[in-house]
């Protein structure tokens, strides 16, 4: 049952009670009834009243994150319900013996009293157990519940091996948080295969995706949501970009898969707008801010307060996009077996378009992030390295009847538009002898995994390659995207509907597991759909150029 938490707001939302974070048992199904305005009561995780108040203790109802761990630091993410100071203890054991204190930001409005604290110094290969603890800015004796959490840092010896998930779209096409099937249960069977990490691949939120209280499918069965005022309408304001990170966090299987794995995050469109791009003005009437600008700089700020990402989270002012070297793209180092490029294919794009210019230094990377991708790709001495794309290379993914979103066309000759940064990447990969390279994605709402070979290709200038798309996690499914042959793409597996925006009722959560042996540096790869059913595996071998 909900429990009201003291106190009263002038502008209401529905906070969750705290769960656990460290209990390895699953929790009850999501249940409750559904009012209009979105009270709906979650049992063992509920909705409560507003908490703002101006007596009692702080509370971390919103549970913990943490991102971006490596080998000896990490990110770890709370927040308050009122102005508070932020309190970090890490141990080795859950005794909290020997801990040491991390002091924290002050969490106040200006972050919507989010706040992330950075660890450092961590034991390599460890699992570190965190609590957090909120404490009265005025009053440090006065404490908050500590909320606890748990990781794993990454390991300095490559025979410990490392195992990860990755997927993306969450709260996408109307399919939210439906208390009859317990919430968005593939986080919790994600939780309990115990990954190092978890790579979420873009479309965290769907900030342009109104939550309606049900949907009527096509067999006559109803889809139920838990709604809230900012899921009743597309994001514009900053308070509503805000509150549709907070939506994700109303389910517990999110909130407890958040306490035990950490995460590497990237963005795509939907955490702005479907299908955007810079300098875009809209034609759209659901929108009274037409120009993407200022949408995406709303969304970036918001996306930097409620994700951990270490690009964003540097000294001086909140965390947020743009200015002071704060972005998306990223290395993170997972240890001498495996290093994670995480790519913005986004922020700093052309203009959709139908993508047939024959000179293109923007493309779809930018020119700086693309030789910043060089330099880190030809510095790295991992035995893997994952380009953690949010949008994939081959696939035709159109904007509309003439434009197109991705990086093909359909047209399979020679590269052209965005494929022409890409052709230049590949060929330096190729010619630097680059090895290990893997490239995984989302974003088309069905699962396969496509490899590409250079004697099938029309551009031949590069070493063969592998490419696995997962996902969606918590949102529609669609049919397979059409293959564009200009880098000489083999479907190898695909397993999509025949007809668009299947619910998950009708079509699981698809996600990807990434296992690396310490012993032979193997990789491999499984496409998995919630169930624990394995639909599709592959064994890579590492020291090949490309792959």
């Amino acid at each position: 049952m909900s429990r009201p938490v003291p106190g009263s707001s002038p502008a209401p939302e529905y906070v969750p009670e705290s769960v656990p974070s460290t209990a390895p048992a699953r929790r009850g199904l999501l249940r409750g009834s559904l009012a209009a305005s979105a009270a709906l009561a979650l049992g063992g995780a509920g909705l409560a009243a507003p908490a703002f108040a101006l007596s009692g203790r702080p509370r971390a109802a919103w549970g913990v994150q943490t991102g971006d761990v490596t080998a000896s630091s990490g990110l770890v993410w709370v927040r308050s319900d009122r102005p508070a100071r932020m309190i970090v203890e890490t141990s080795a054991t859950e005794s909290f013996r020997r801990a040491r204190r991390h002091r924290g930001p002050l969490l106040g409005a200006g972050t919507d009293f989010t706040g992330t604290t950075a660890l450092r110094g961590l034991p390599a290969g460890e699992q570190i157990h965190y609590r957090v603890t909120l404490a009265d800015p005025d009053d440090p004796r006065r404490t908050g519940e500590p909320v606890t959490g748990t990781f794993r840092t990454a390991p300095d010896r490559r025979r410990d091996g490392v195992r990860f998930l990755w997927s993306g779209d969450v709260a996408g096409q109307g399919w939210g948080i439906n208390p009859d099937v317990g919430g968005f249960r593939a986080y919790d069977e994600m939780r309990r295969l115990d990954p190092d990490f978890f790579l979420c691949s873009g479309d965290a939120i769907y900030a342009d995706g109104v939550i309606e209280p049900s949907v009527t499918l096509p067999d006559g069965r109803i889809w139920r949501n838990v709604t809230t005022p900012e899921k009743s309408k597309v994001a514009e304001t900053l308070d509503e970009y805000r509150g549709n990170f907070r939506y994700n966090l109303l389910d517990h299987n999110v909130r407890a898969f958040n306490a035990r794995v950490p995460s590497i995050v990237q963005w795509d469109d939907h955490e702005v707008r479907n299908n955007w791009y810079p300098g875009q003005i809209l034609d759209d009437p659901r929108y009274a801010e037409k120009d993407v600008d200022v949408l995406a700089a709303r969304a970036a700020r918001a996306f930097g307060e409620y994700t951990p990402v270490s690009t964003l989270h540097v000294p001086g002012g909140h965390g947020g996009y743009g200015g002071r070297g704060r972005r998306v793209h990223r290395v993170v180092r997972y240890g001498p077996l495996l290093d994670v490029f995480v790519l913005d294919m986004r922020s700093y794009r052309n203009p959709n378009s139908p993508n047939r210019q024959a000179d293109d230094t923007t493309g779809i990377l930018g020119a700086e992030q693309l030789a910043w991708l060089k330099r880190e790709l030809a510095a790295s001495t991992a035995v893997w390295k994952v380009l953690a794309a949010d949008m994939p290379i081959g696939l035709v993914v159109p904007d509309g009847a003439a434009d197109f979103e991705a990086i093909a066309q359909g047209d399979p000759g020679a590269p052209l538009g965005r494929e022409l940064q890409i052709a230049e990447l590949l060929r330096f990969v190729k010619h630097r002898r680059i090895t290990g390279t893997l490239w995984l994605t989302a974003d088309v709402h069905h699962t396969s995994a496509q490899h590409y070979a250079p004697e099938r290709a029309a551009f031949q200038d590069f070493a063969p390659f592998w490419e696995f798309v997962t996902g969606p996690l918590a949102a529609g499914a669609f049919p397979a995207s059409a293959l564009d042959g200009t880098f000489g793409p083999e479907r190898v597996f695909v397993r999509a509907p025949e007809r668009g925006n299947l619910s998950p009722m009708e079509s699981p959560s698809y996600f990807g597991e990434v296992d690396i042996d310490g012993h032979s540096g193997e990789l491999t790869v499984r496409l998995r759909a919630e169930g624990g059913k394995v639909l599709f595996g592959k064994v890579l071998r590492p020291g090949r150029v490309g792959q």
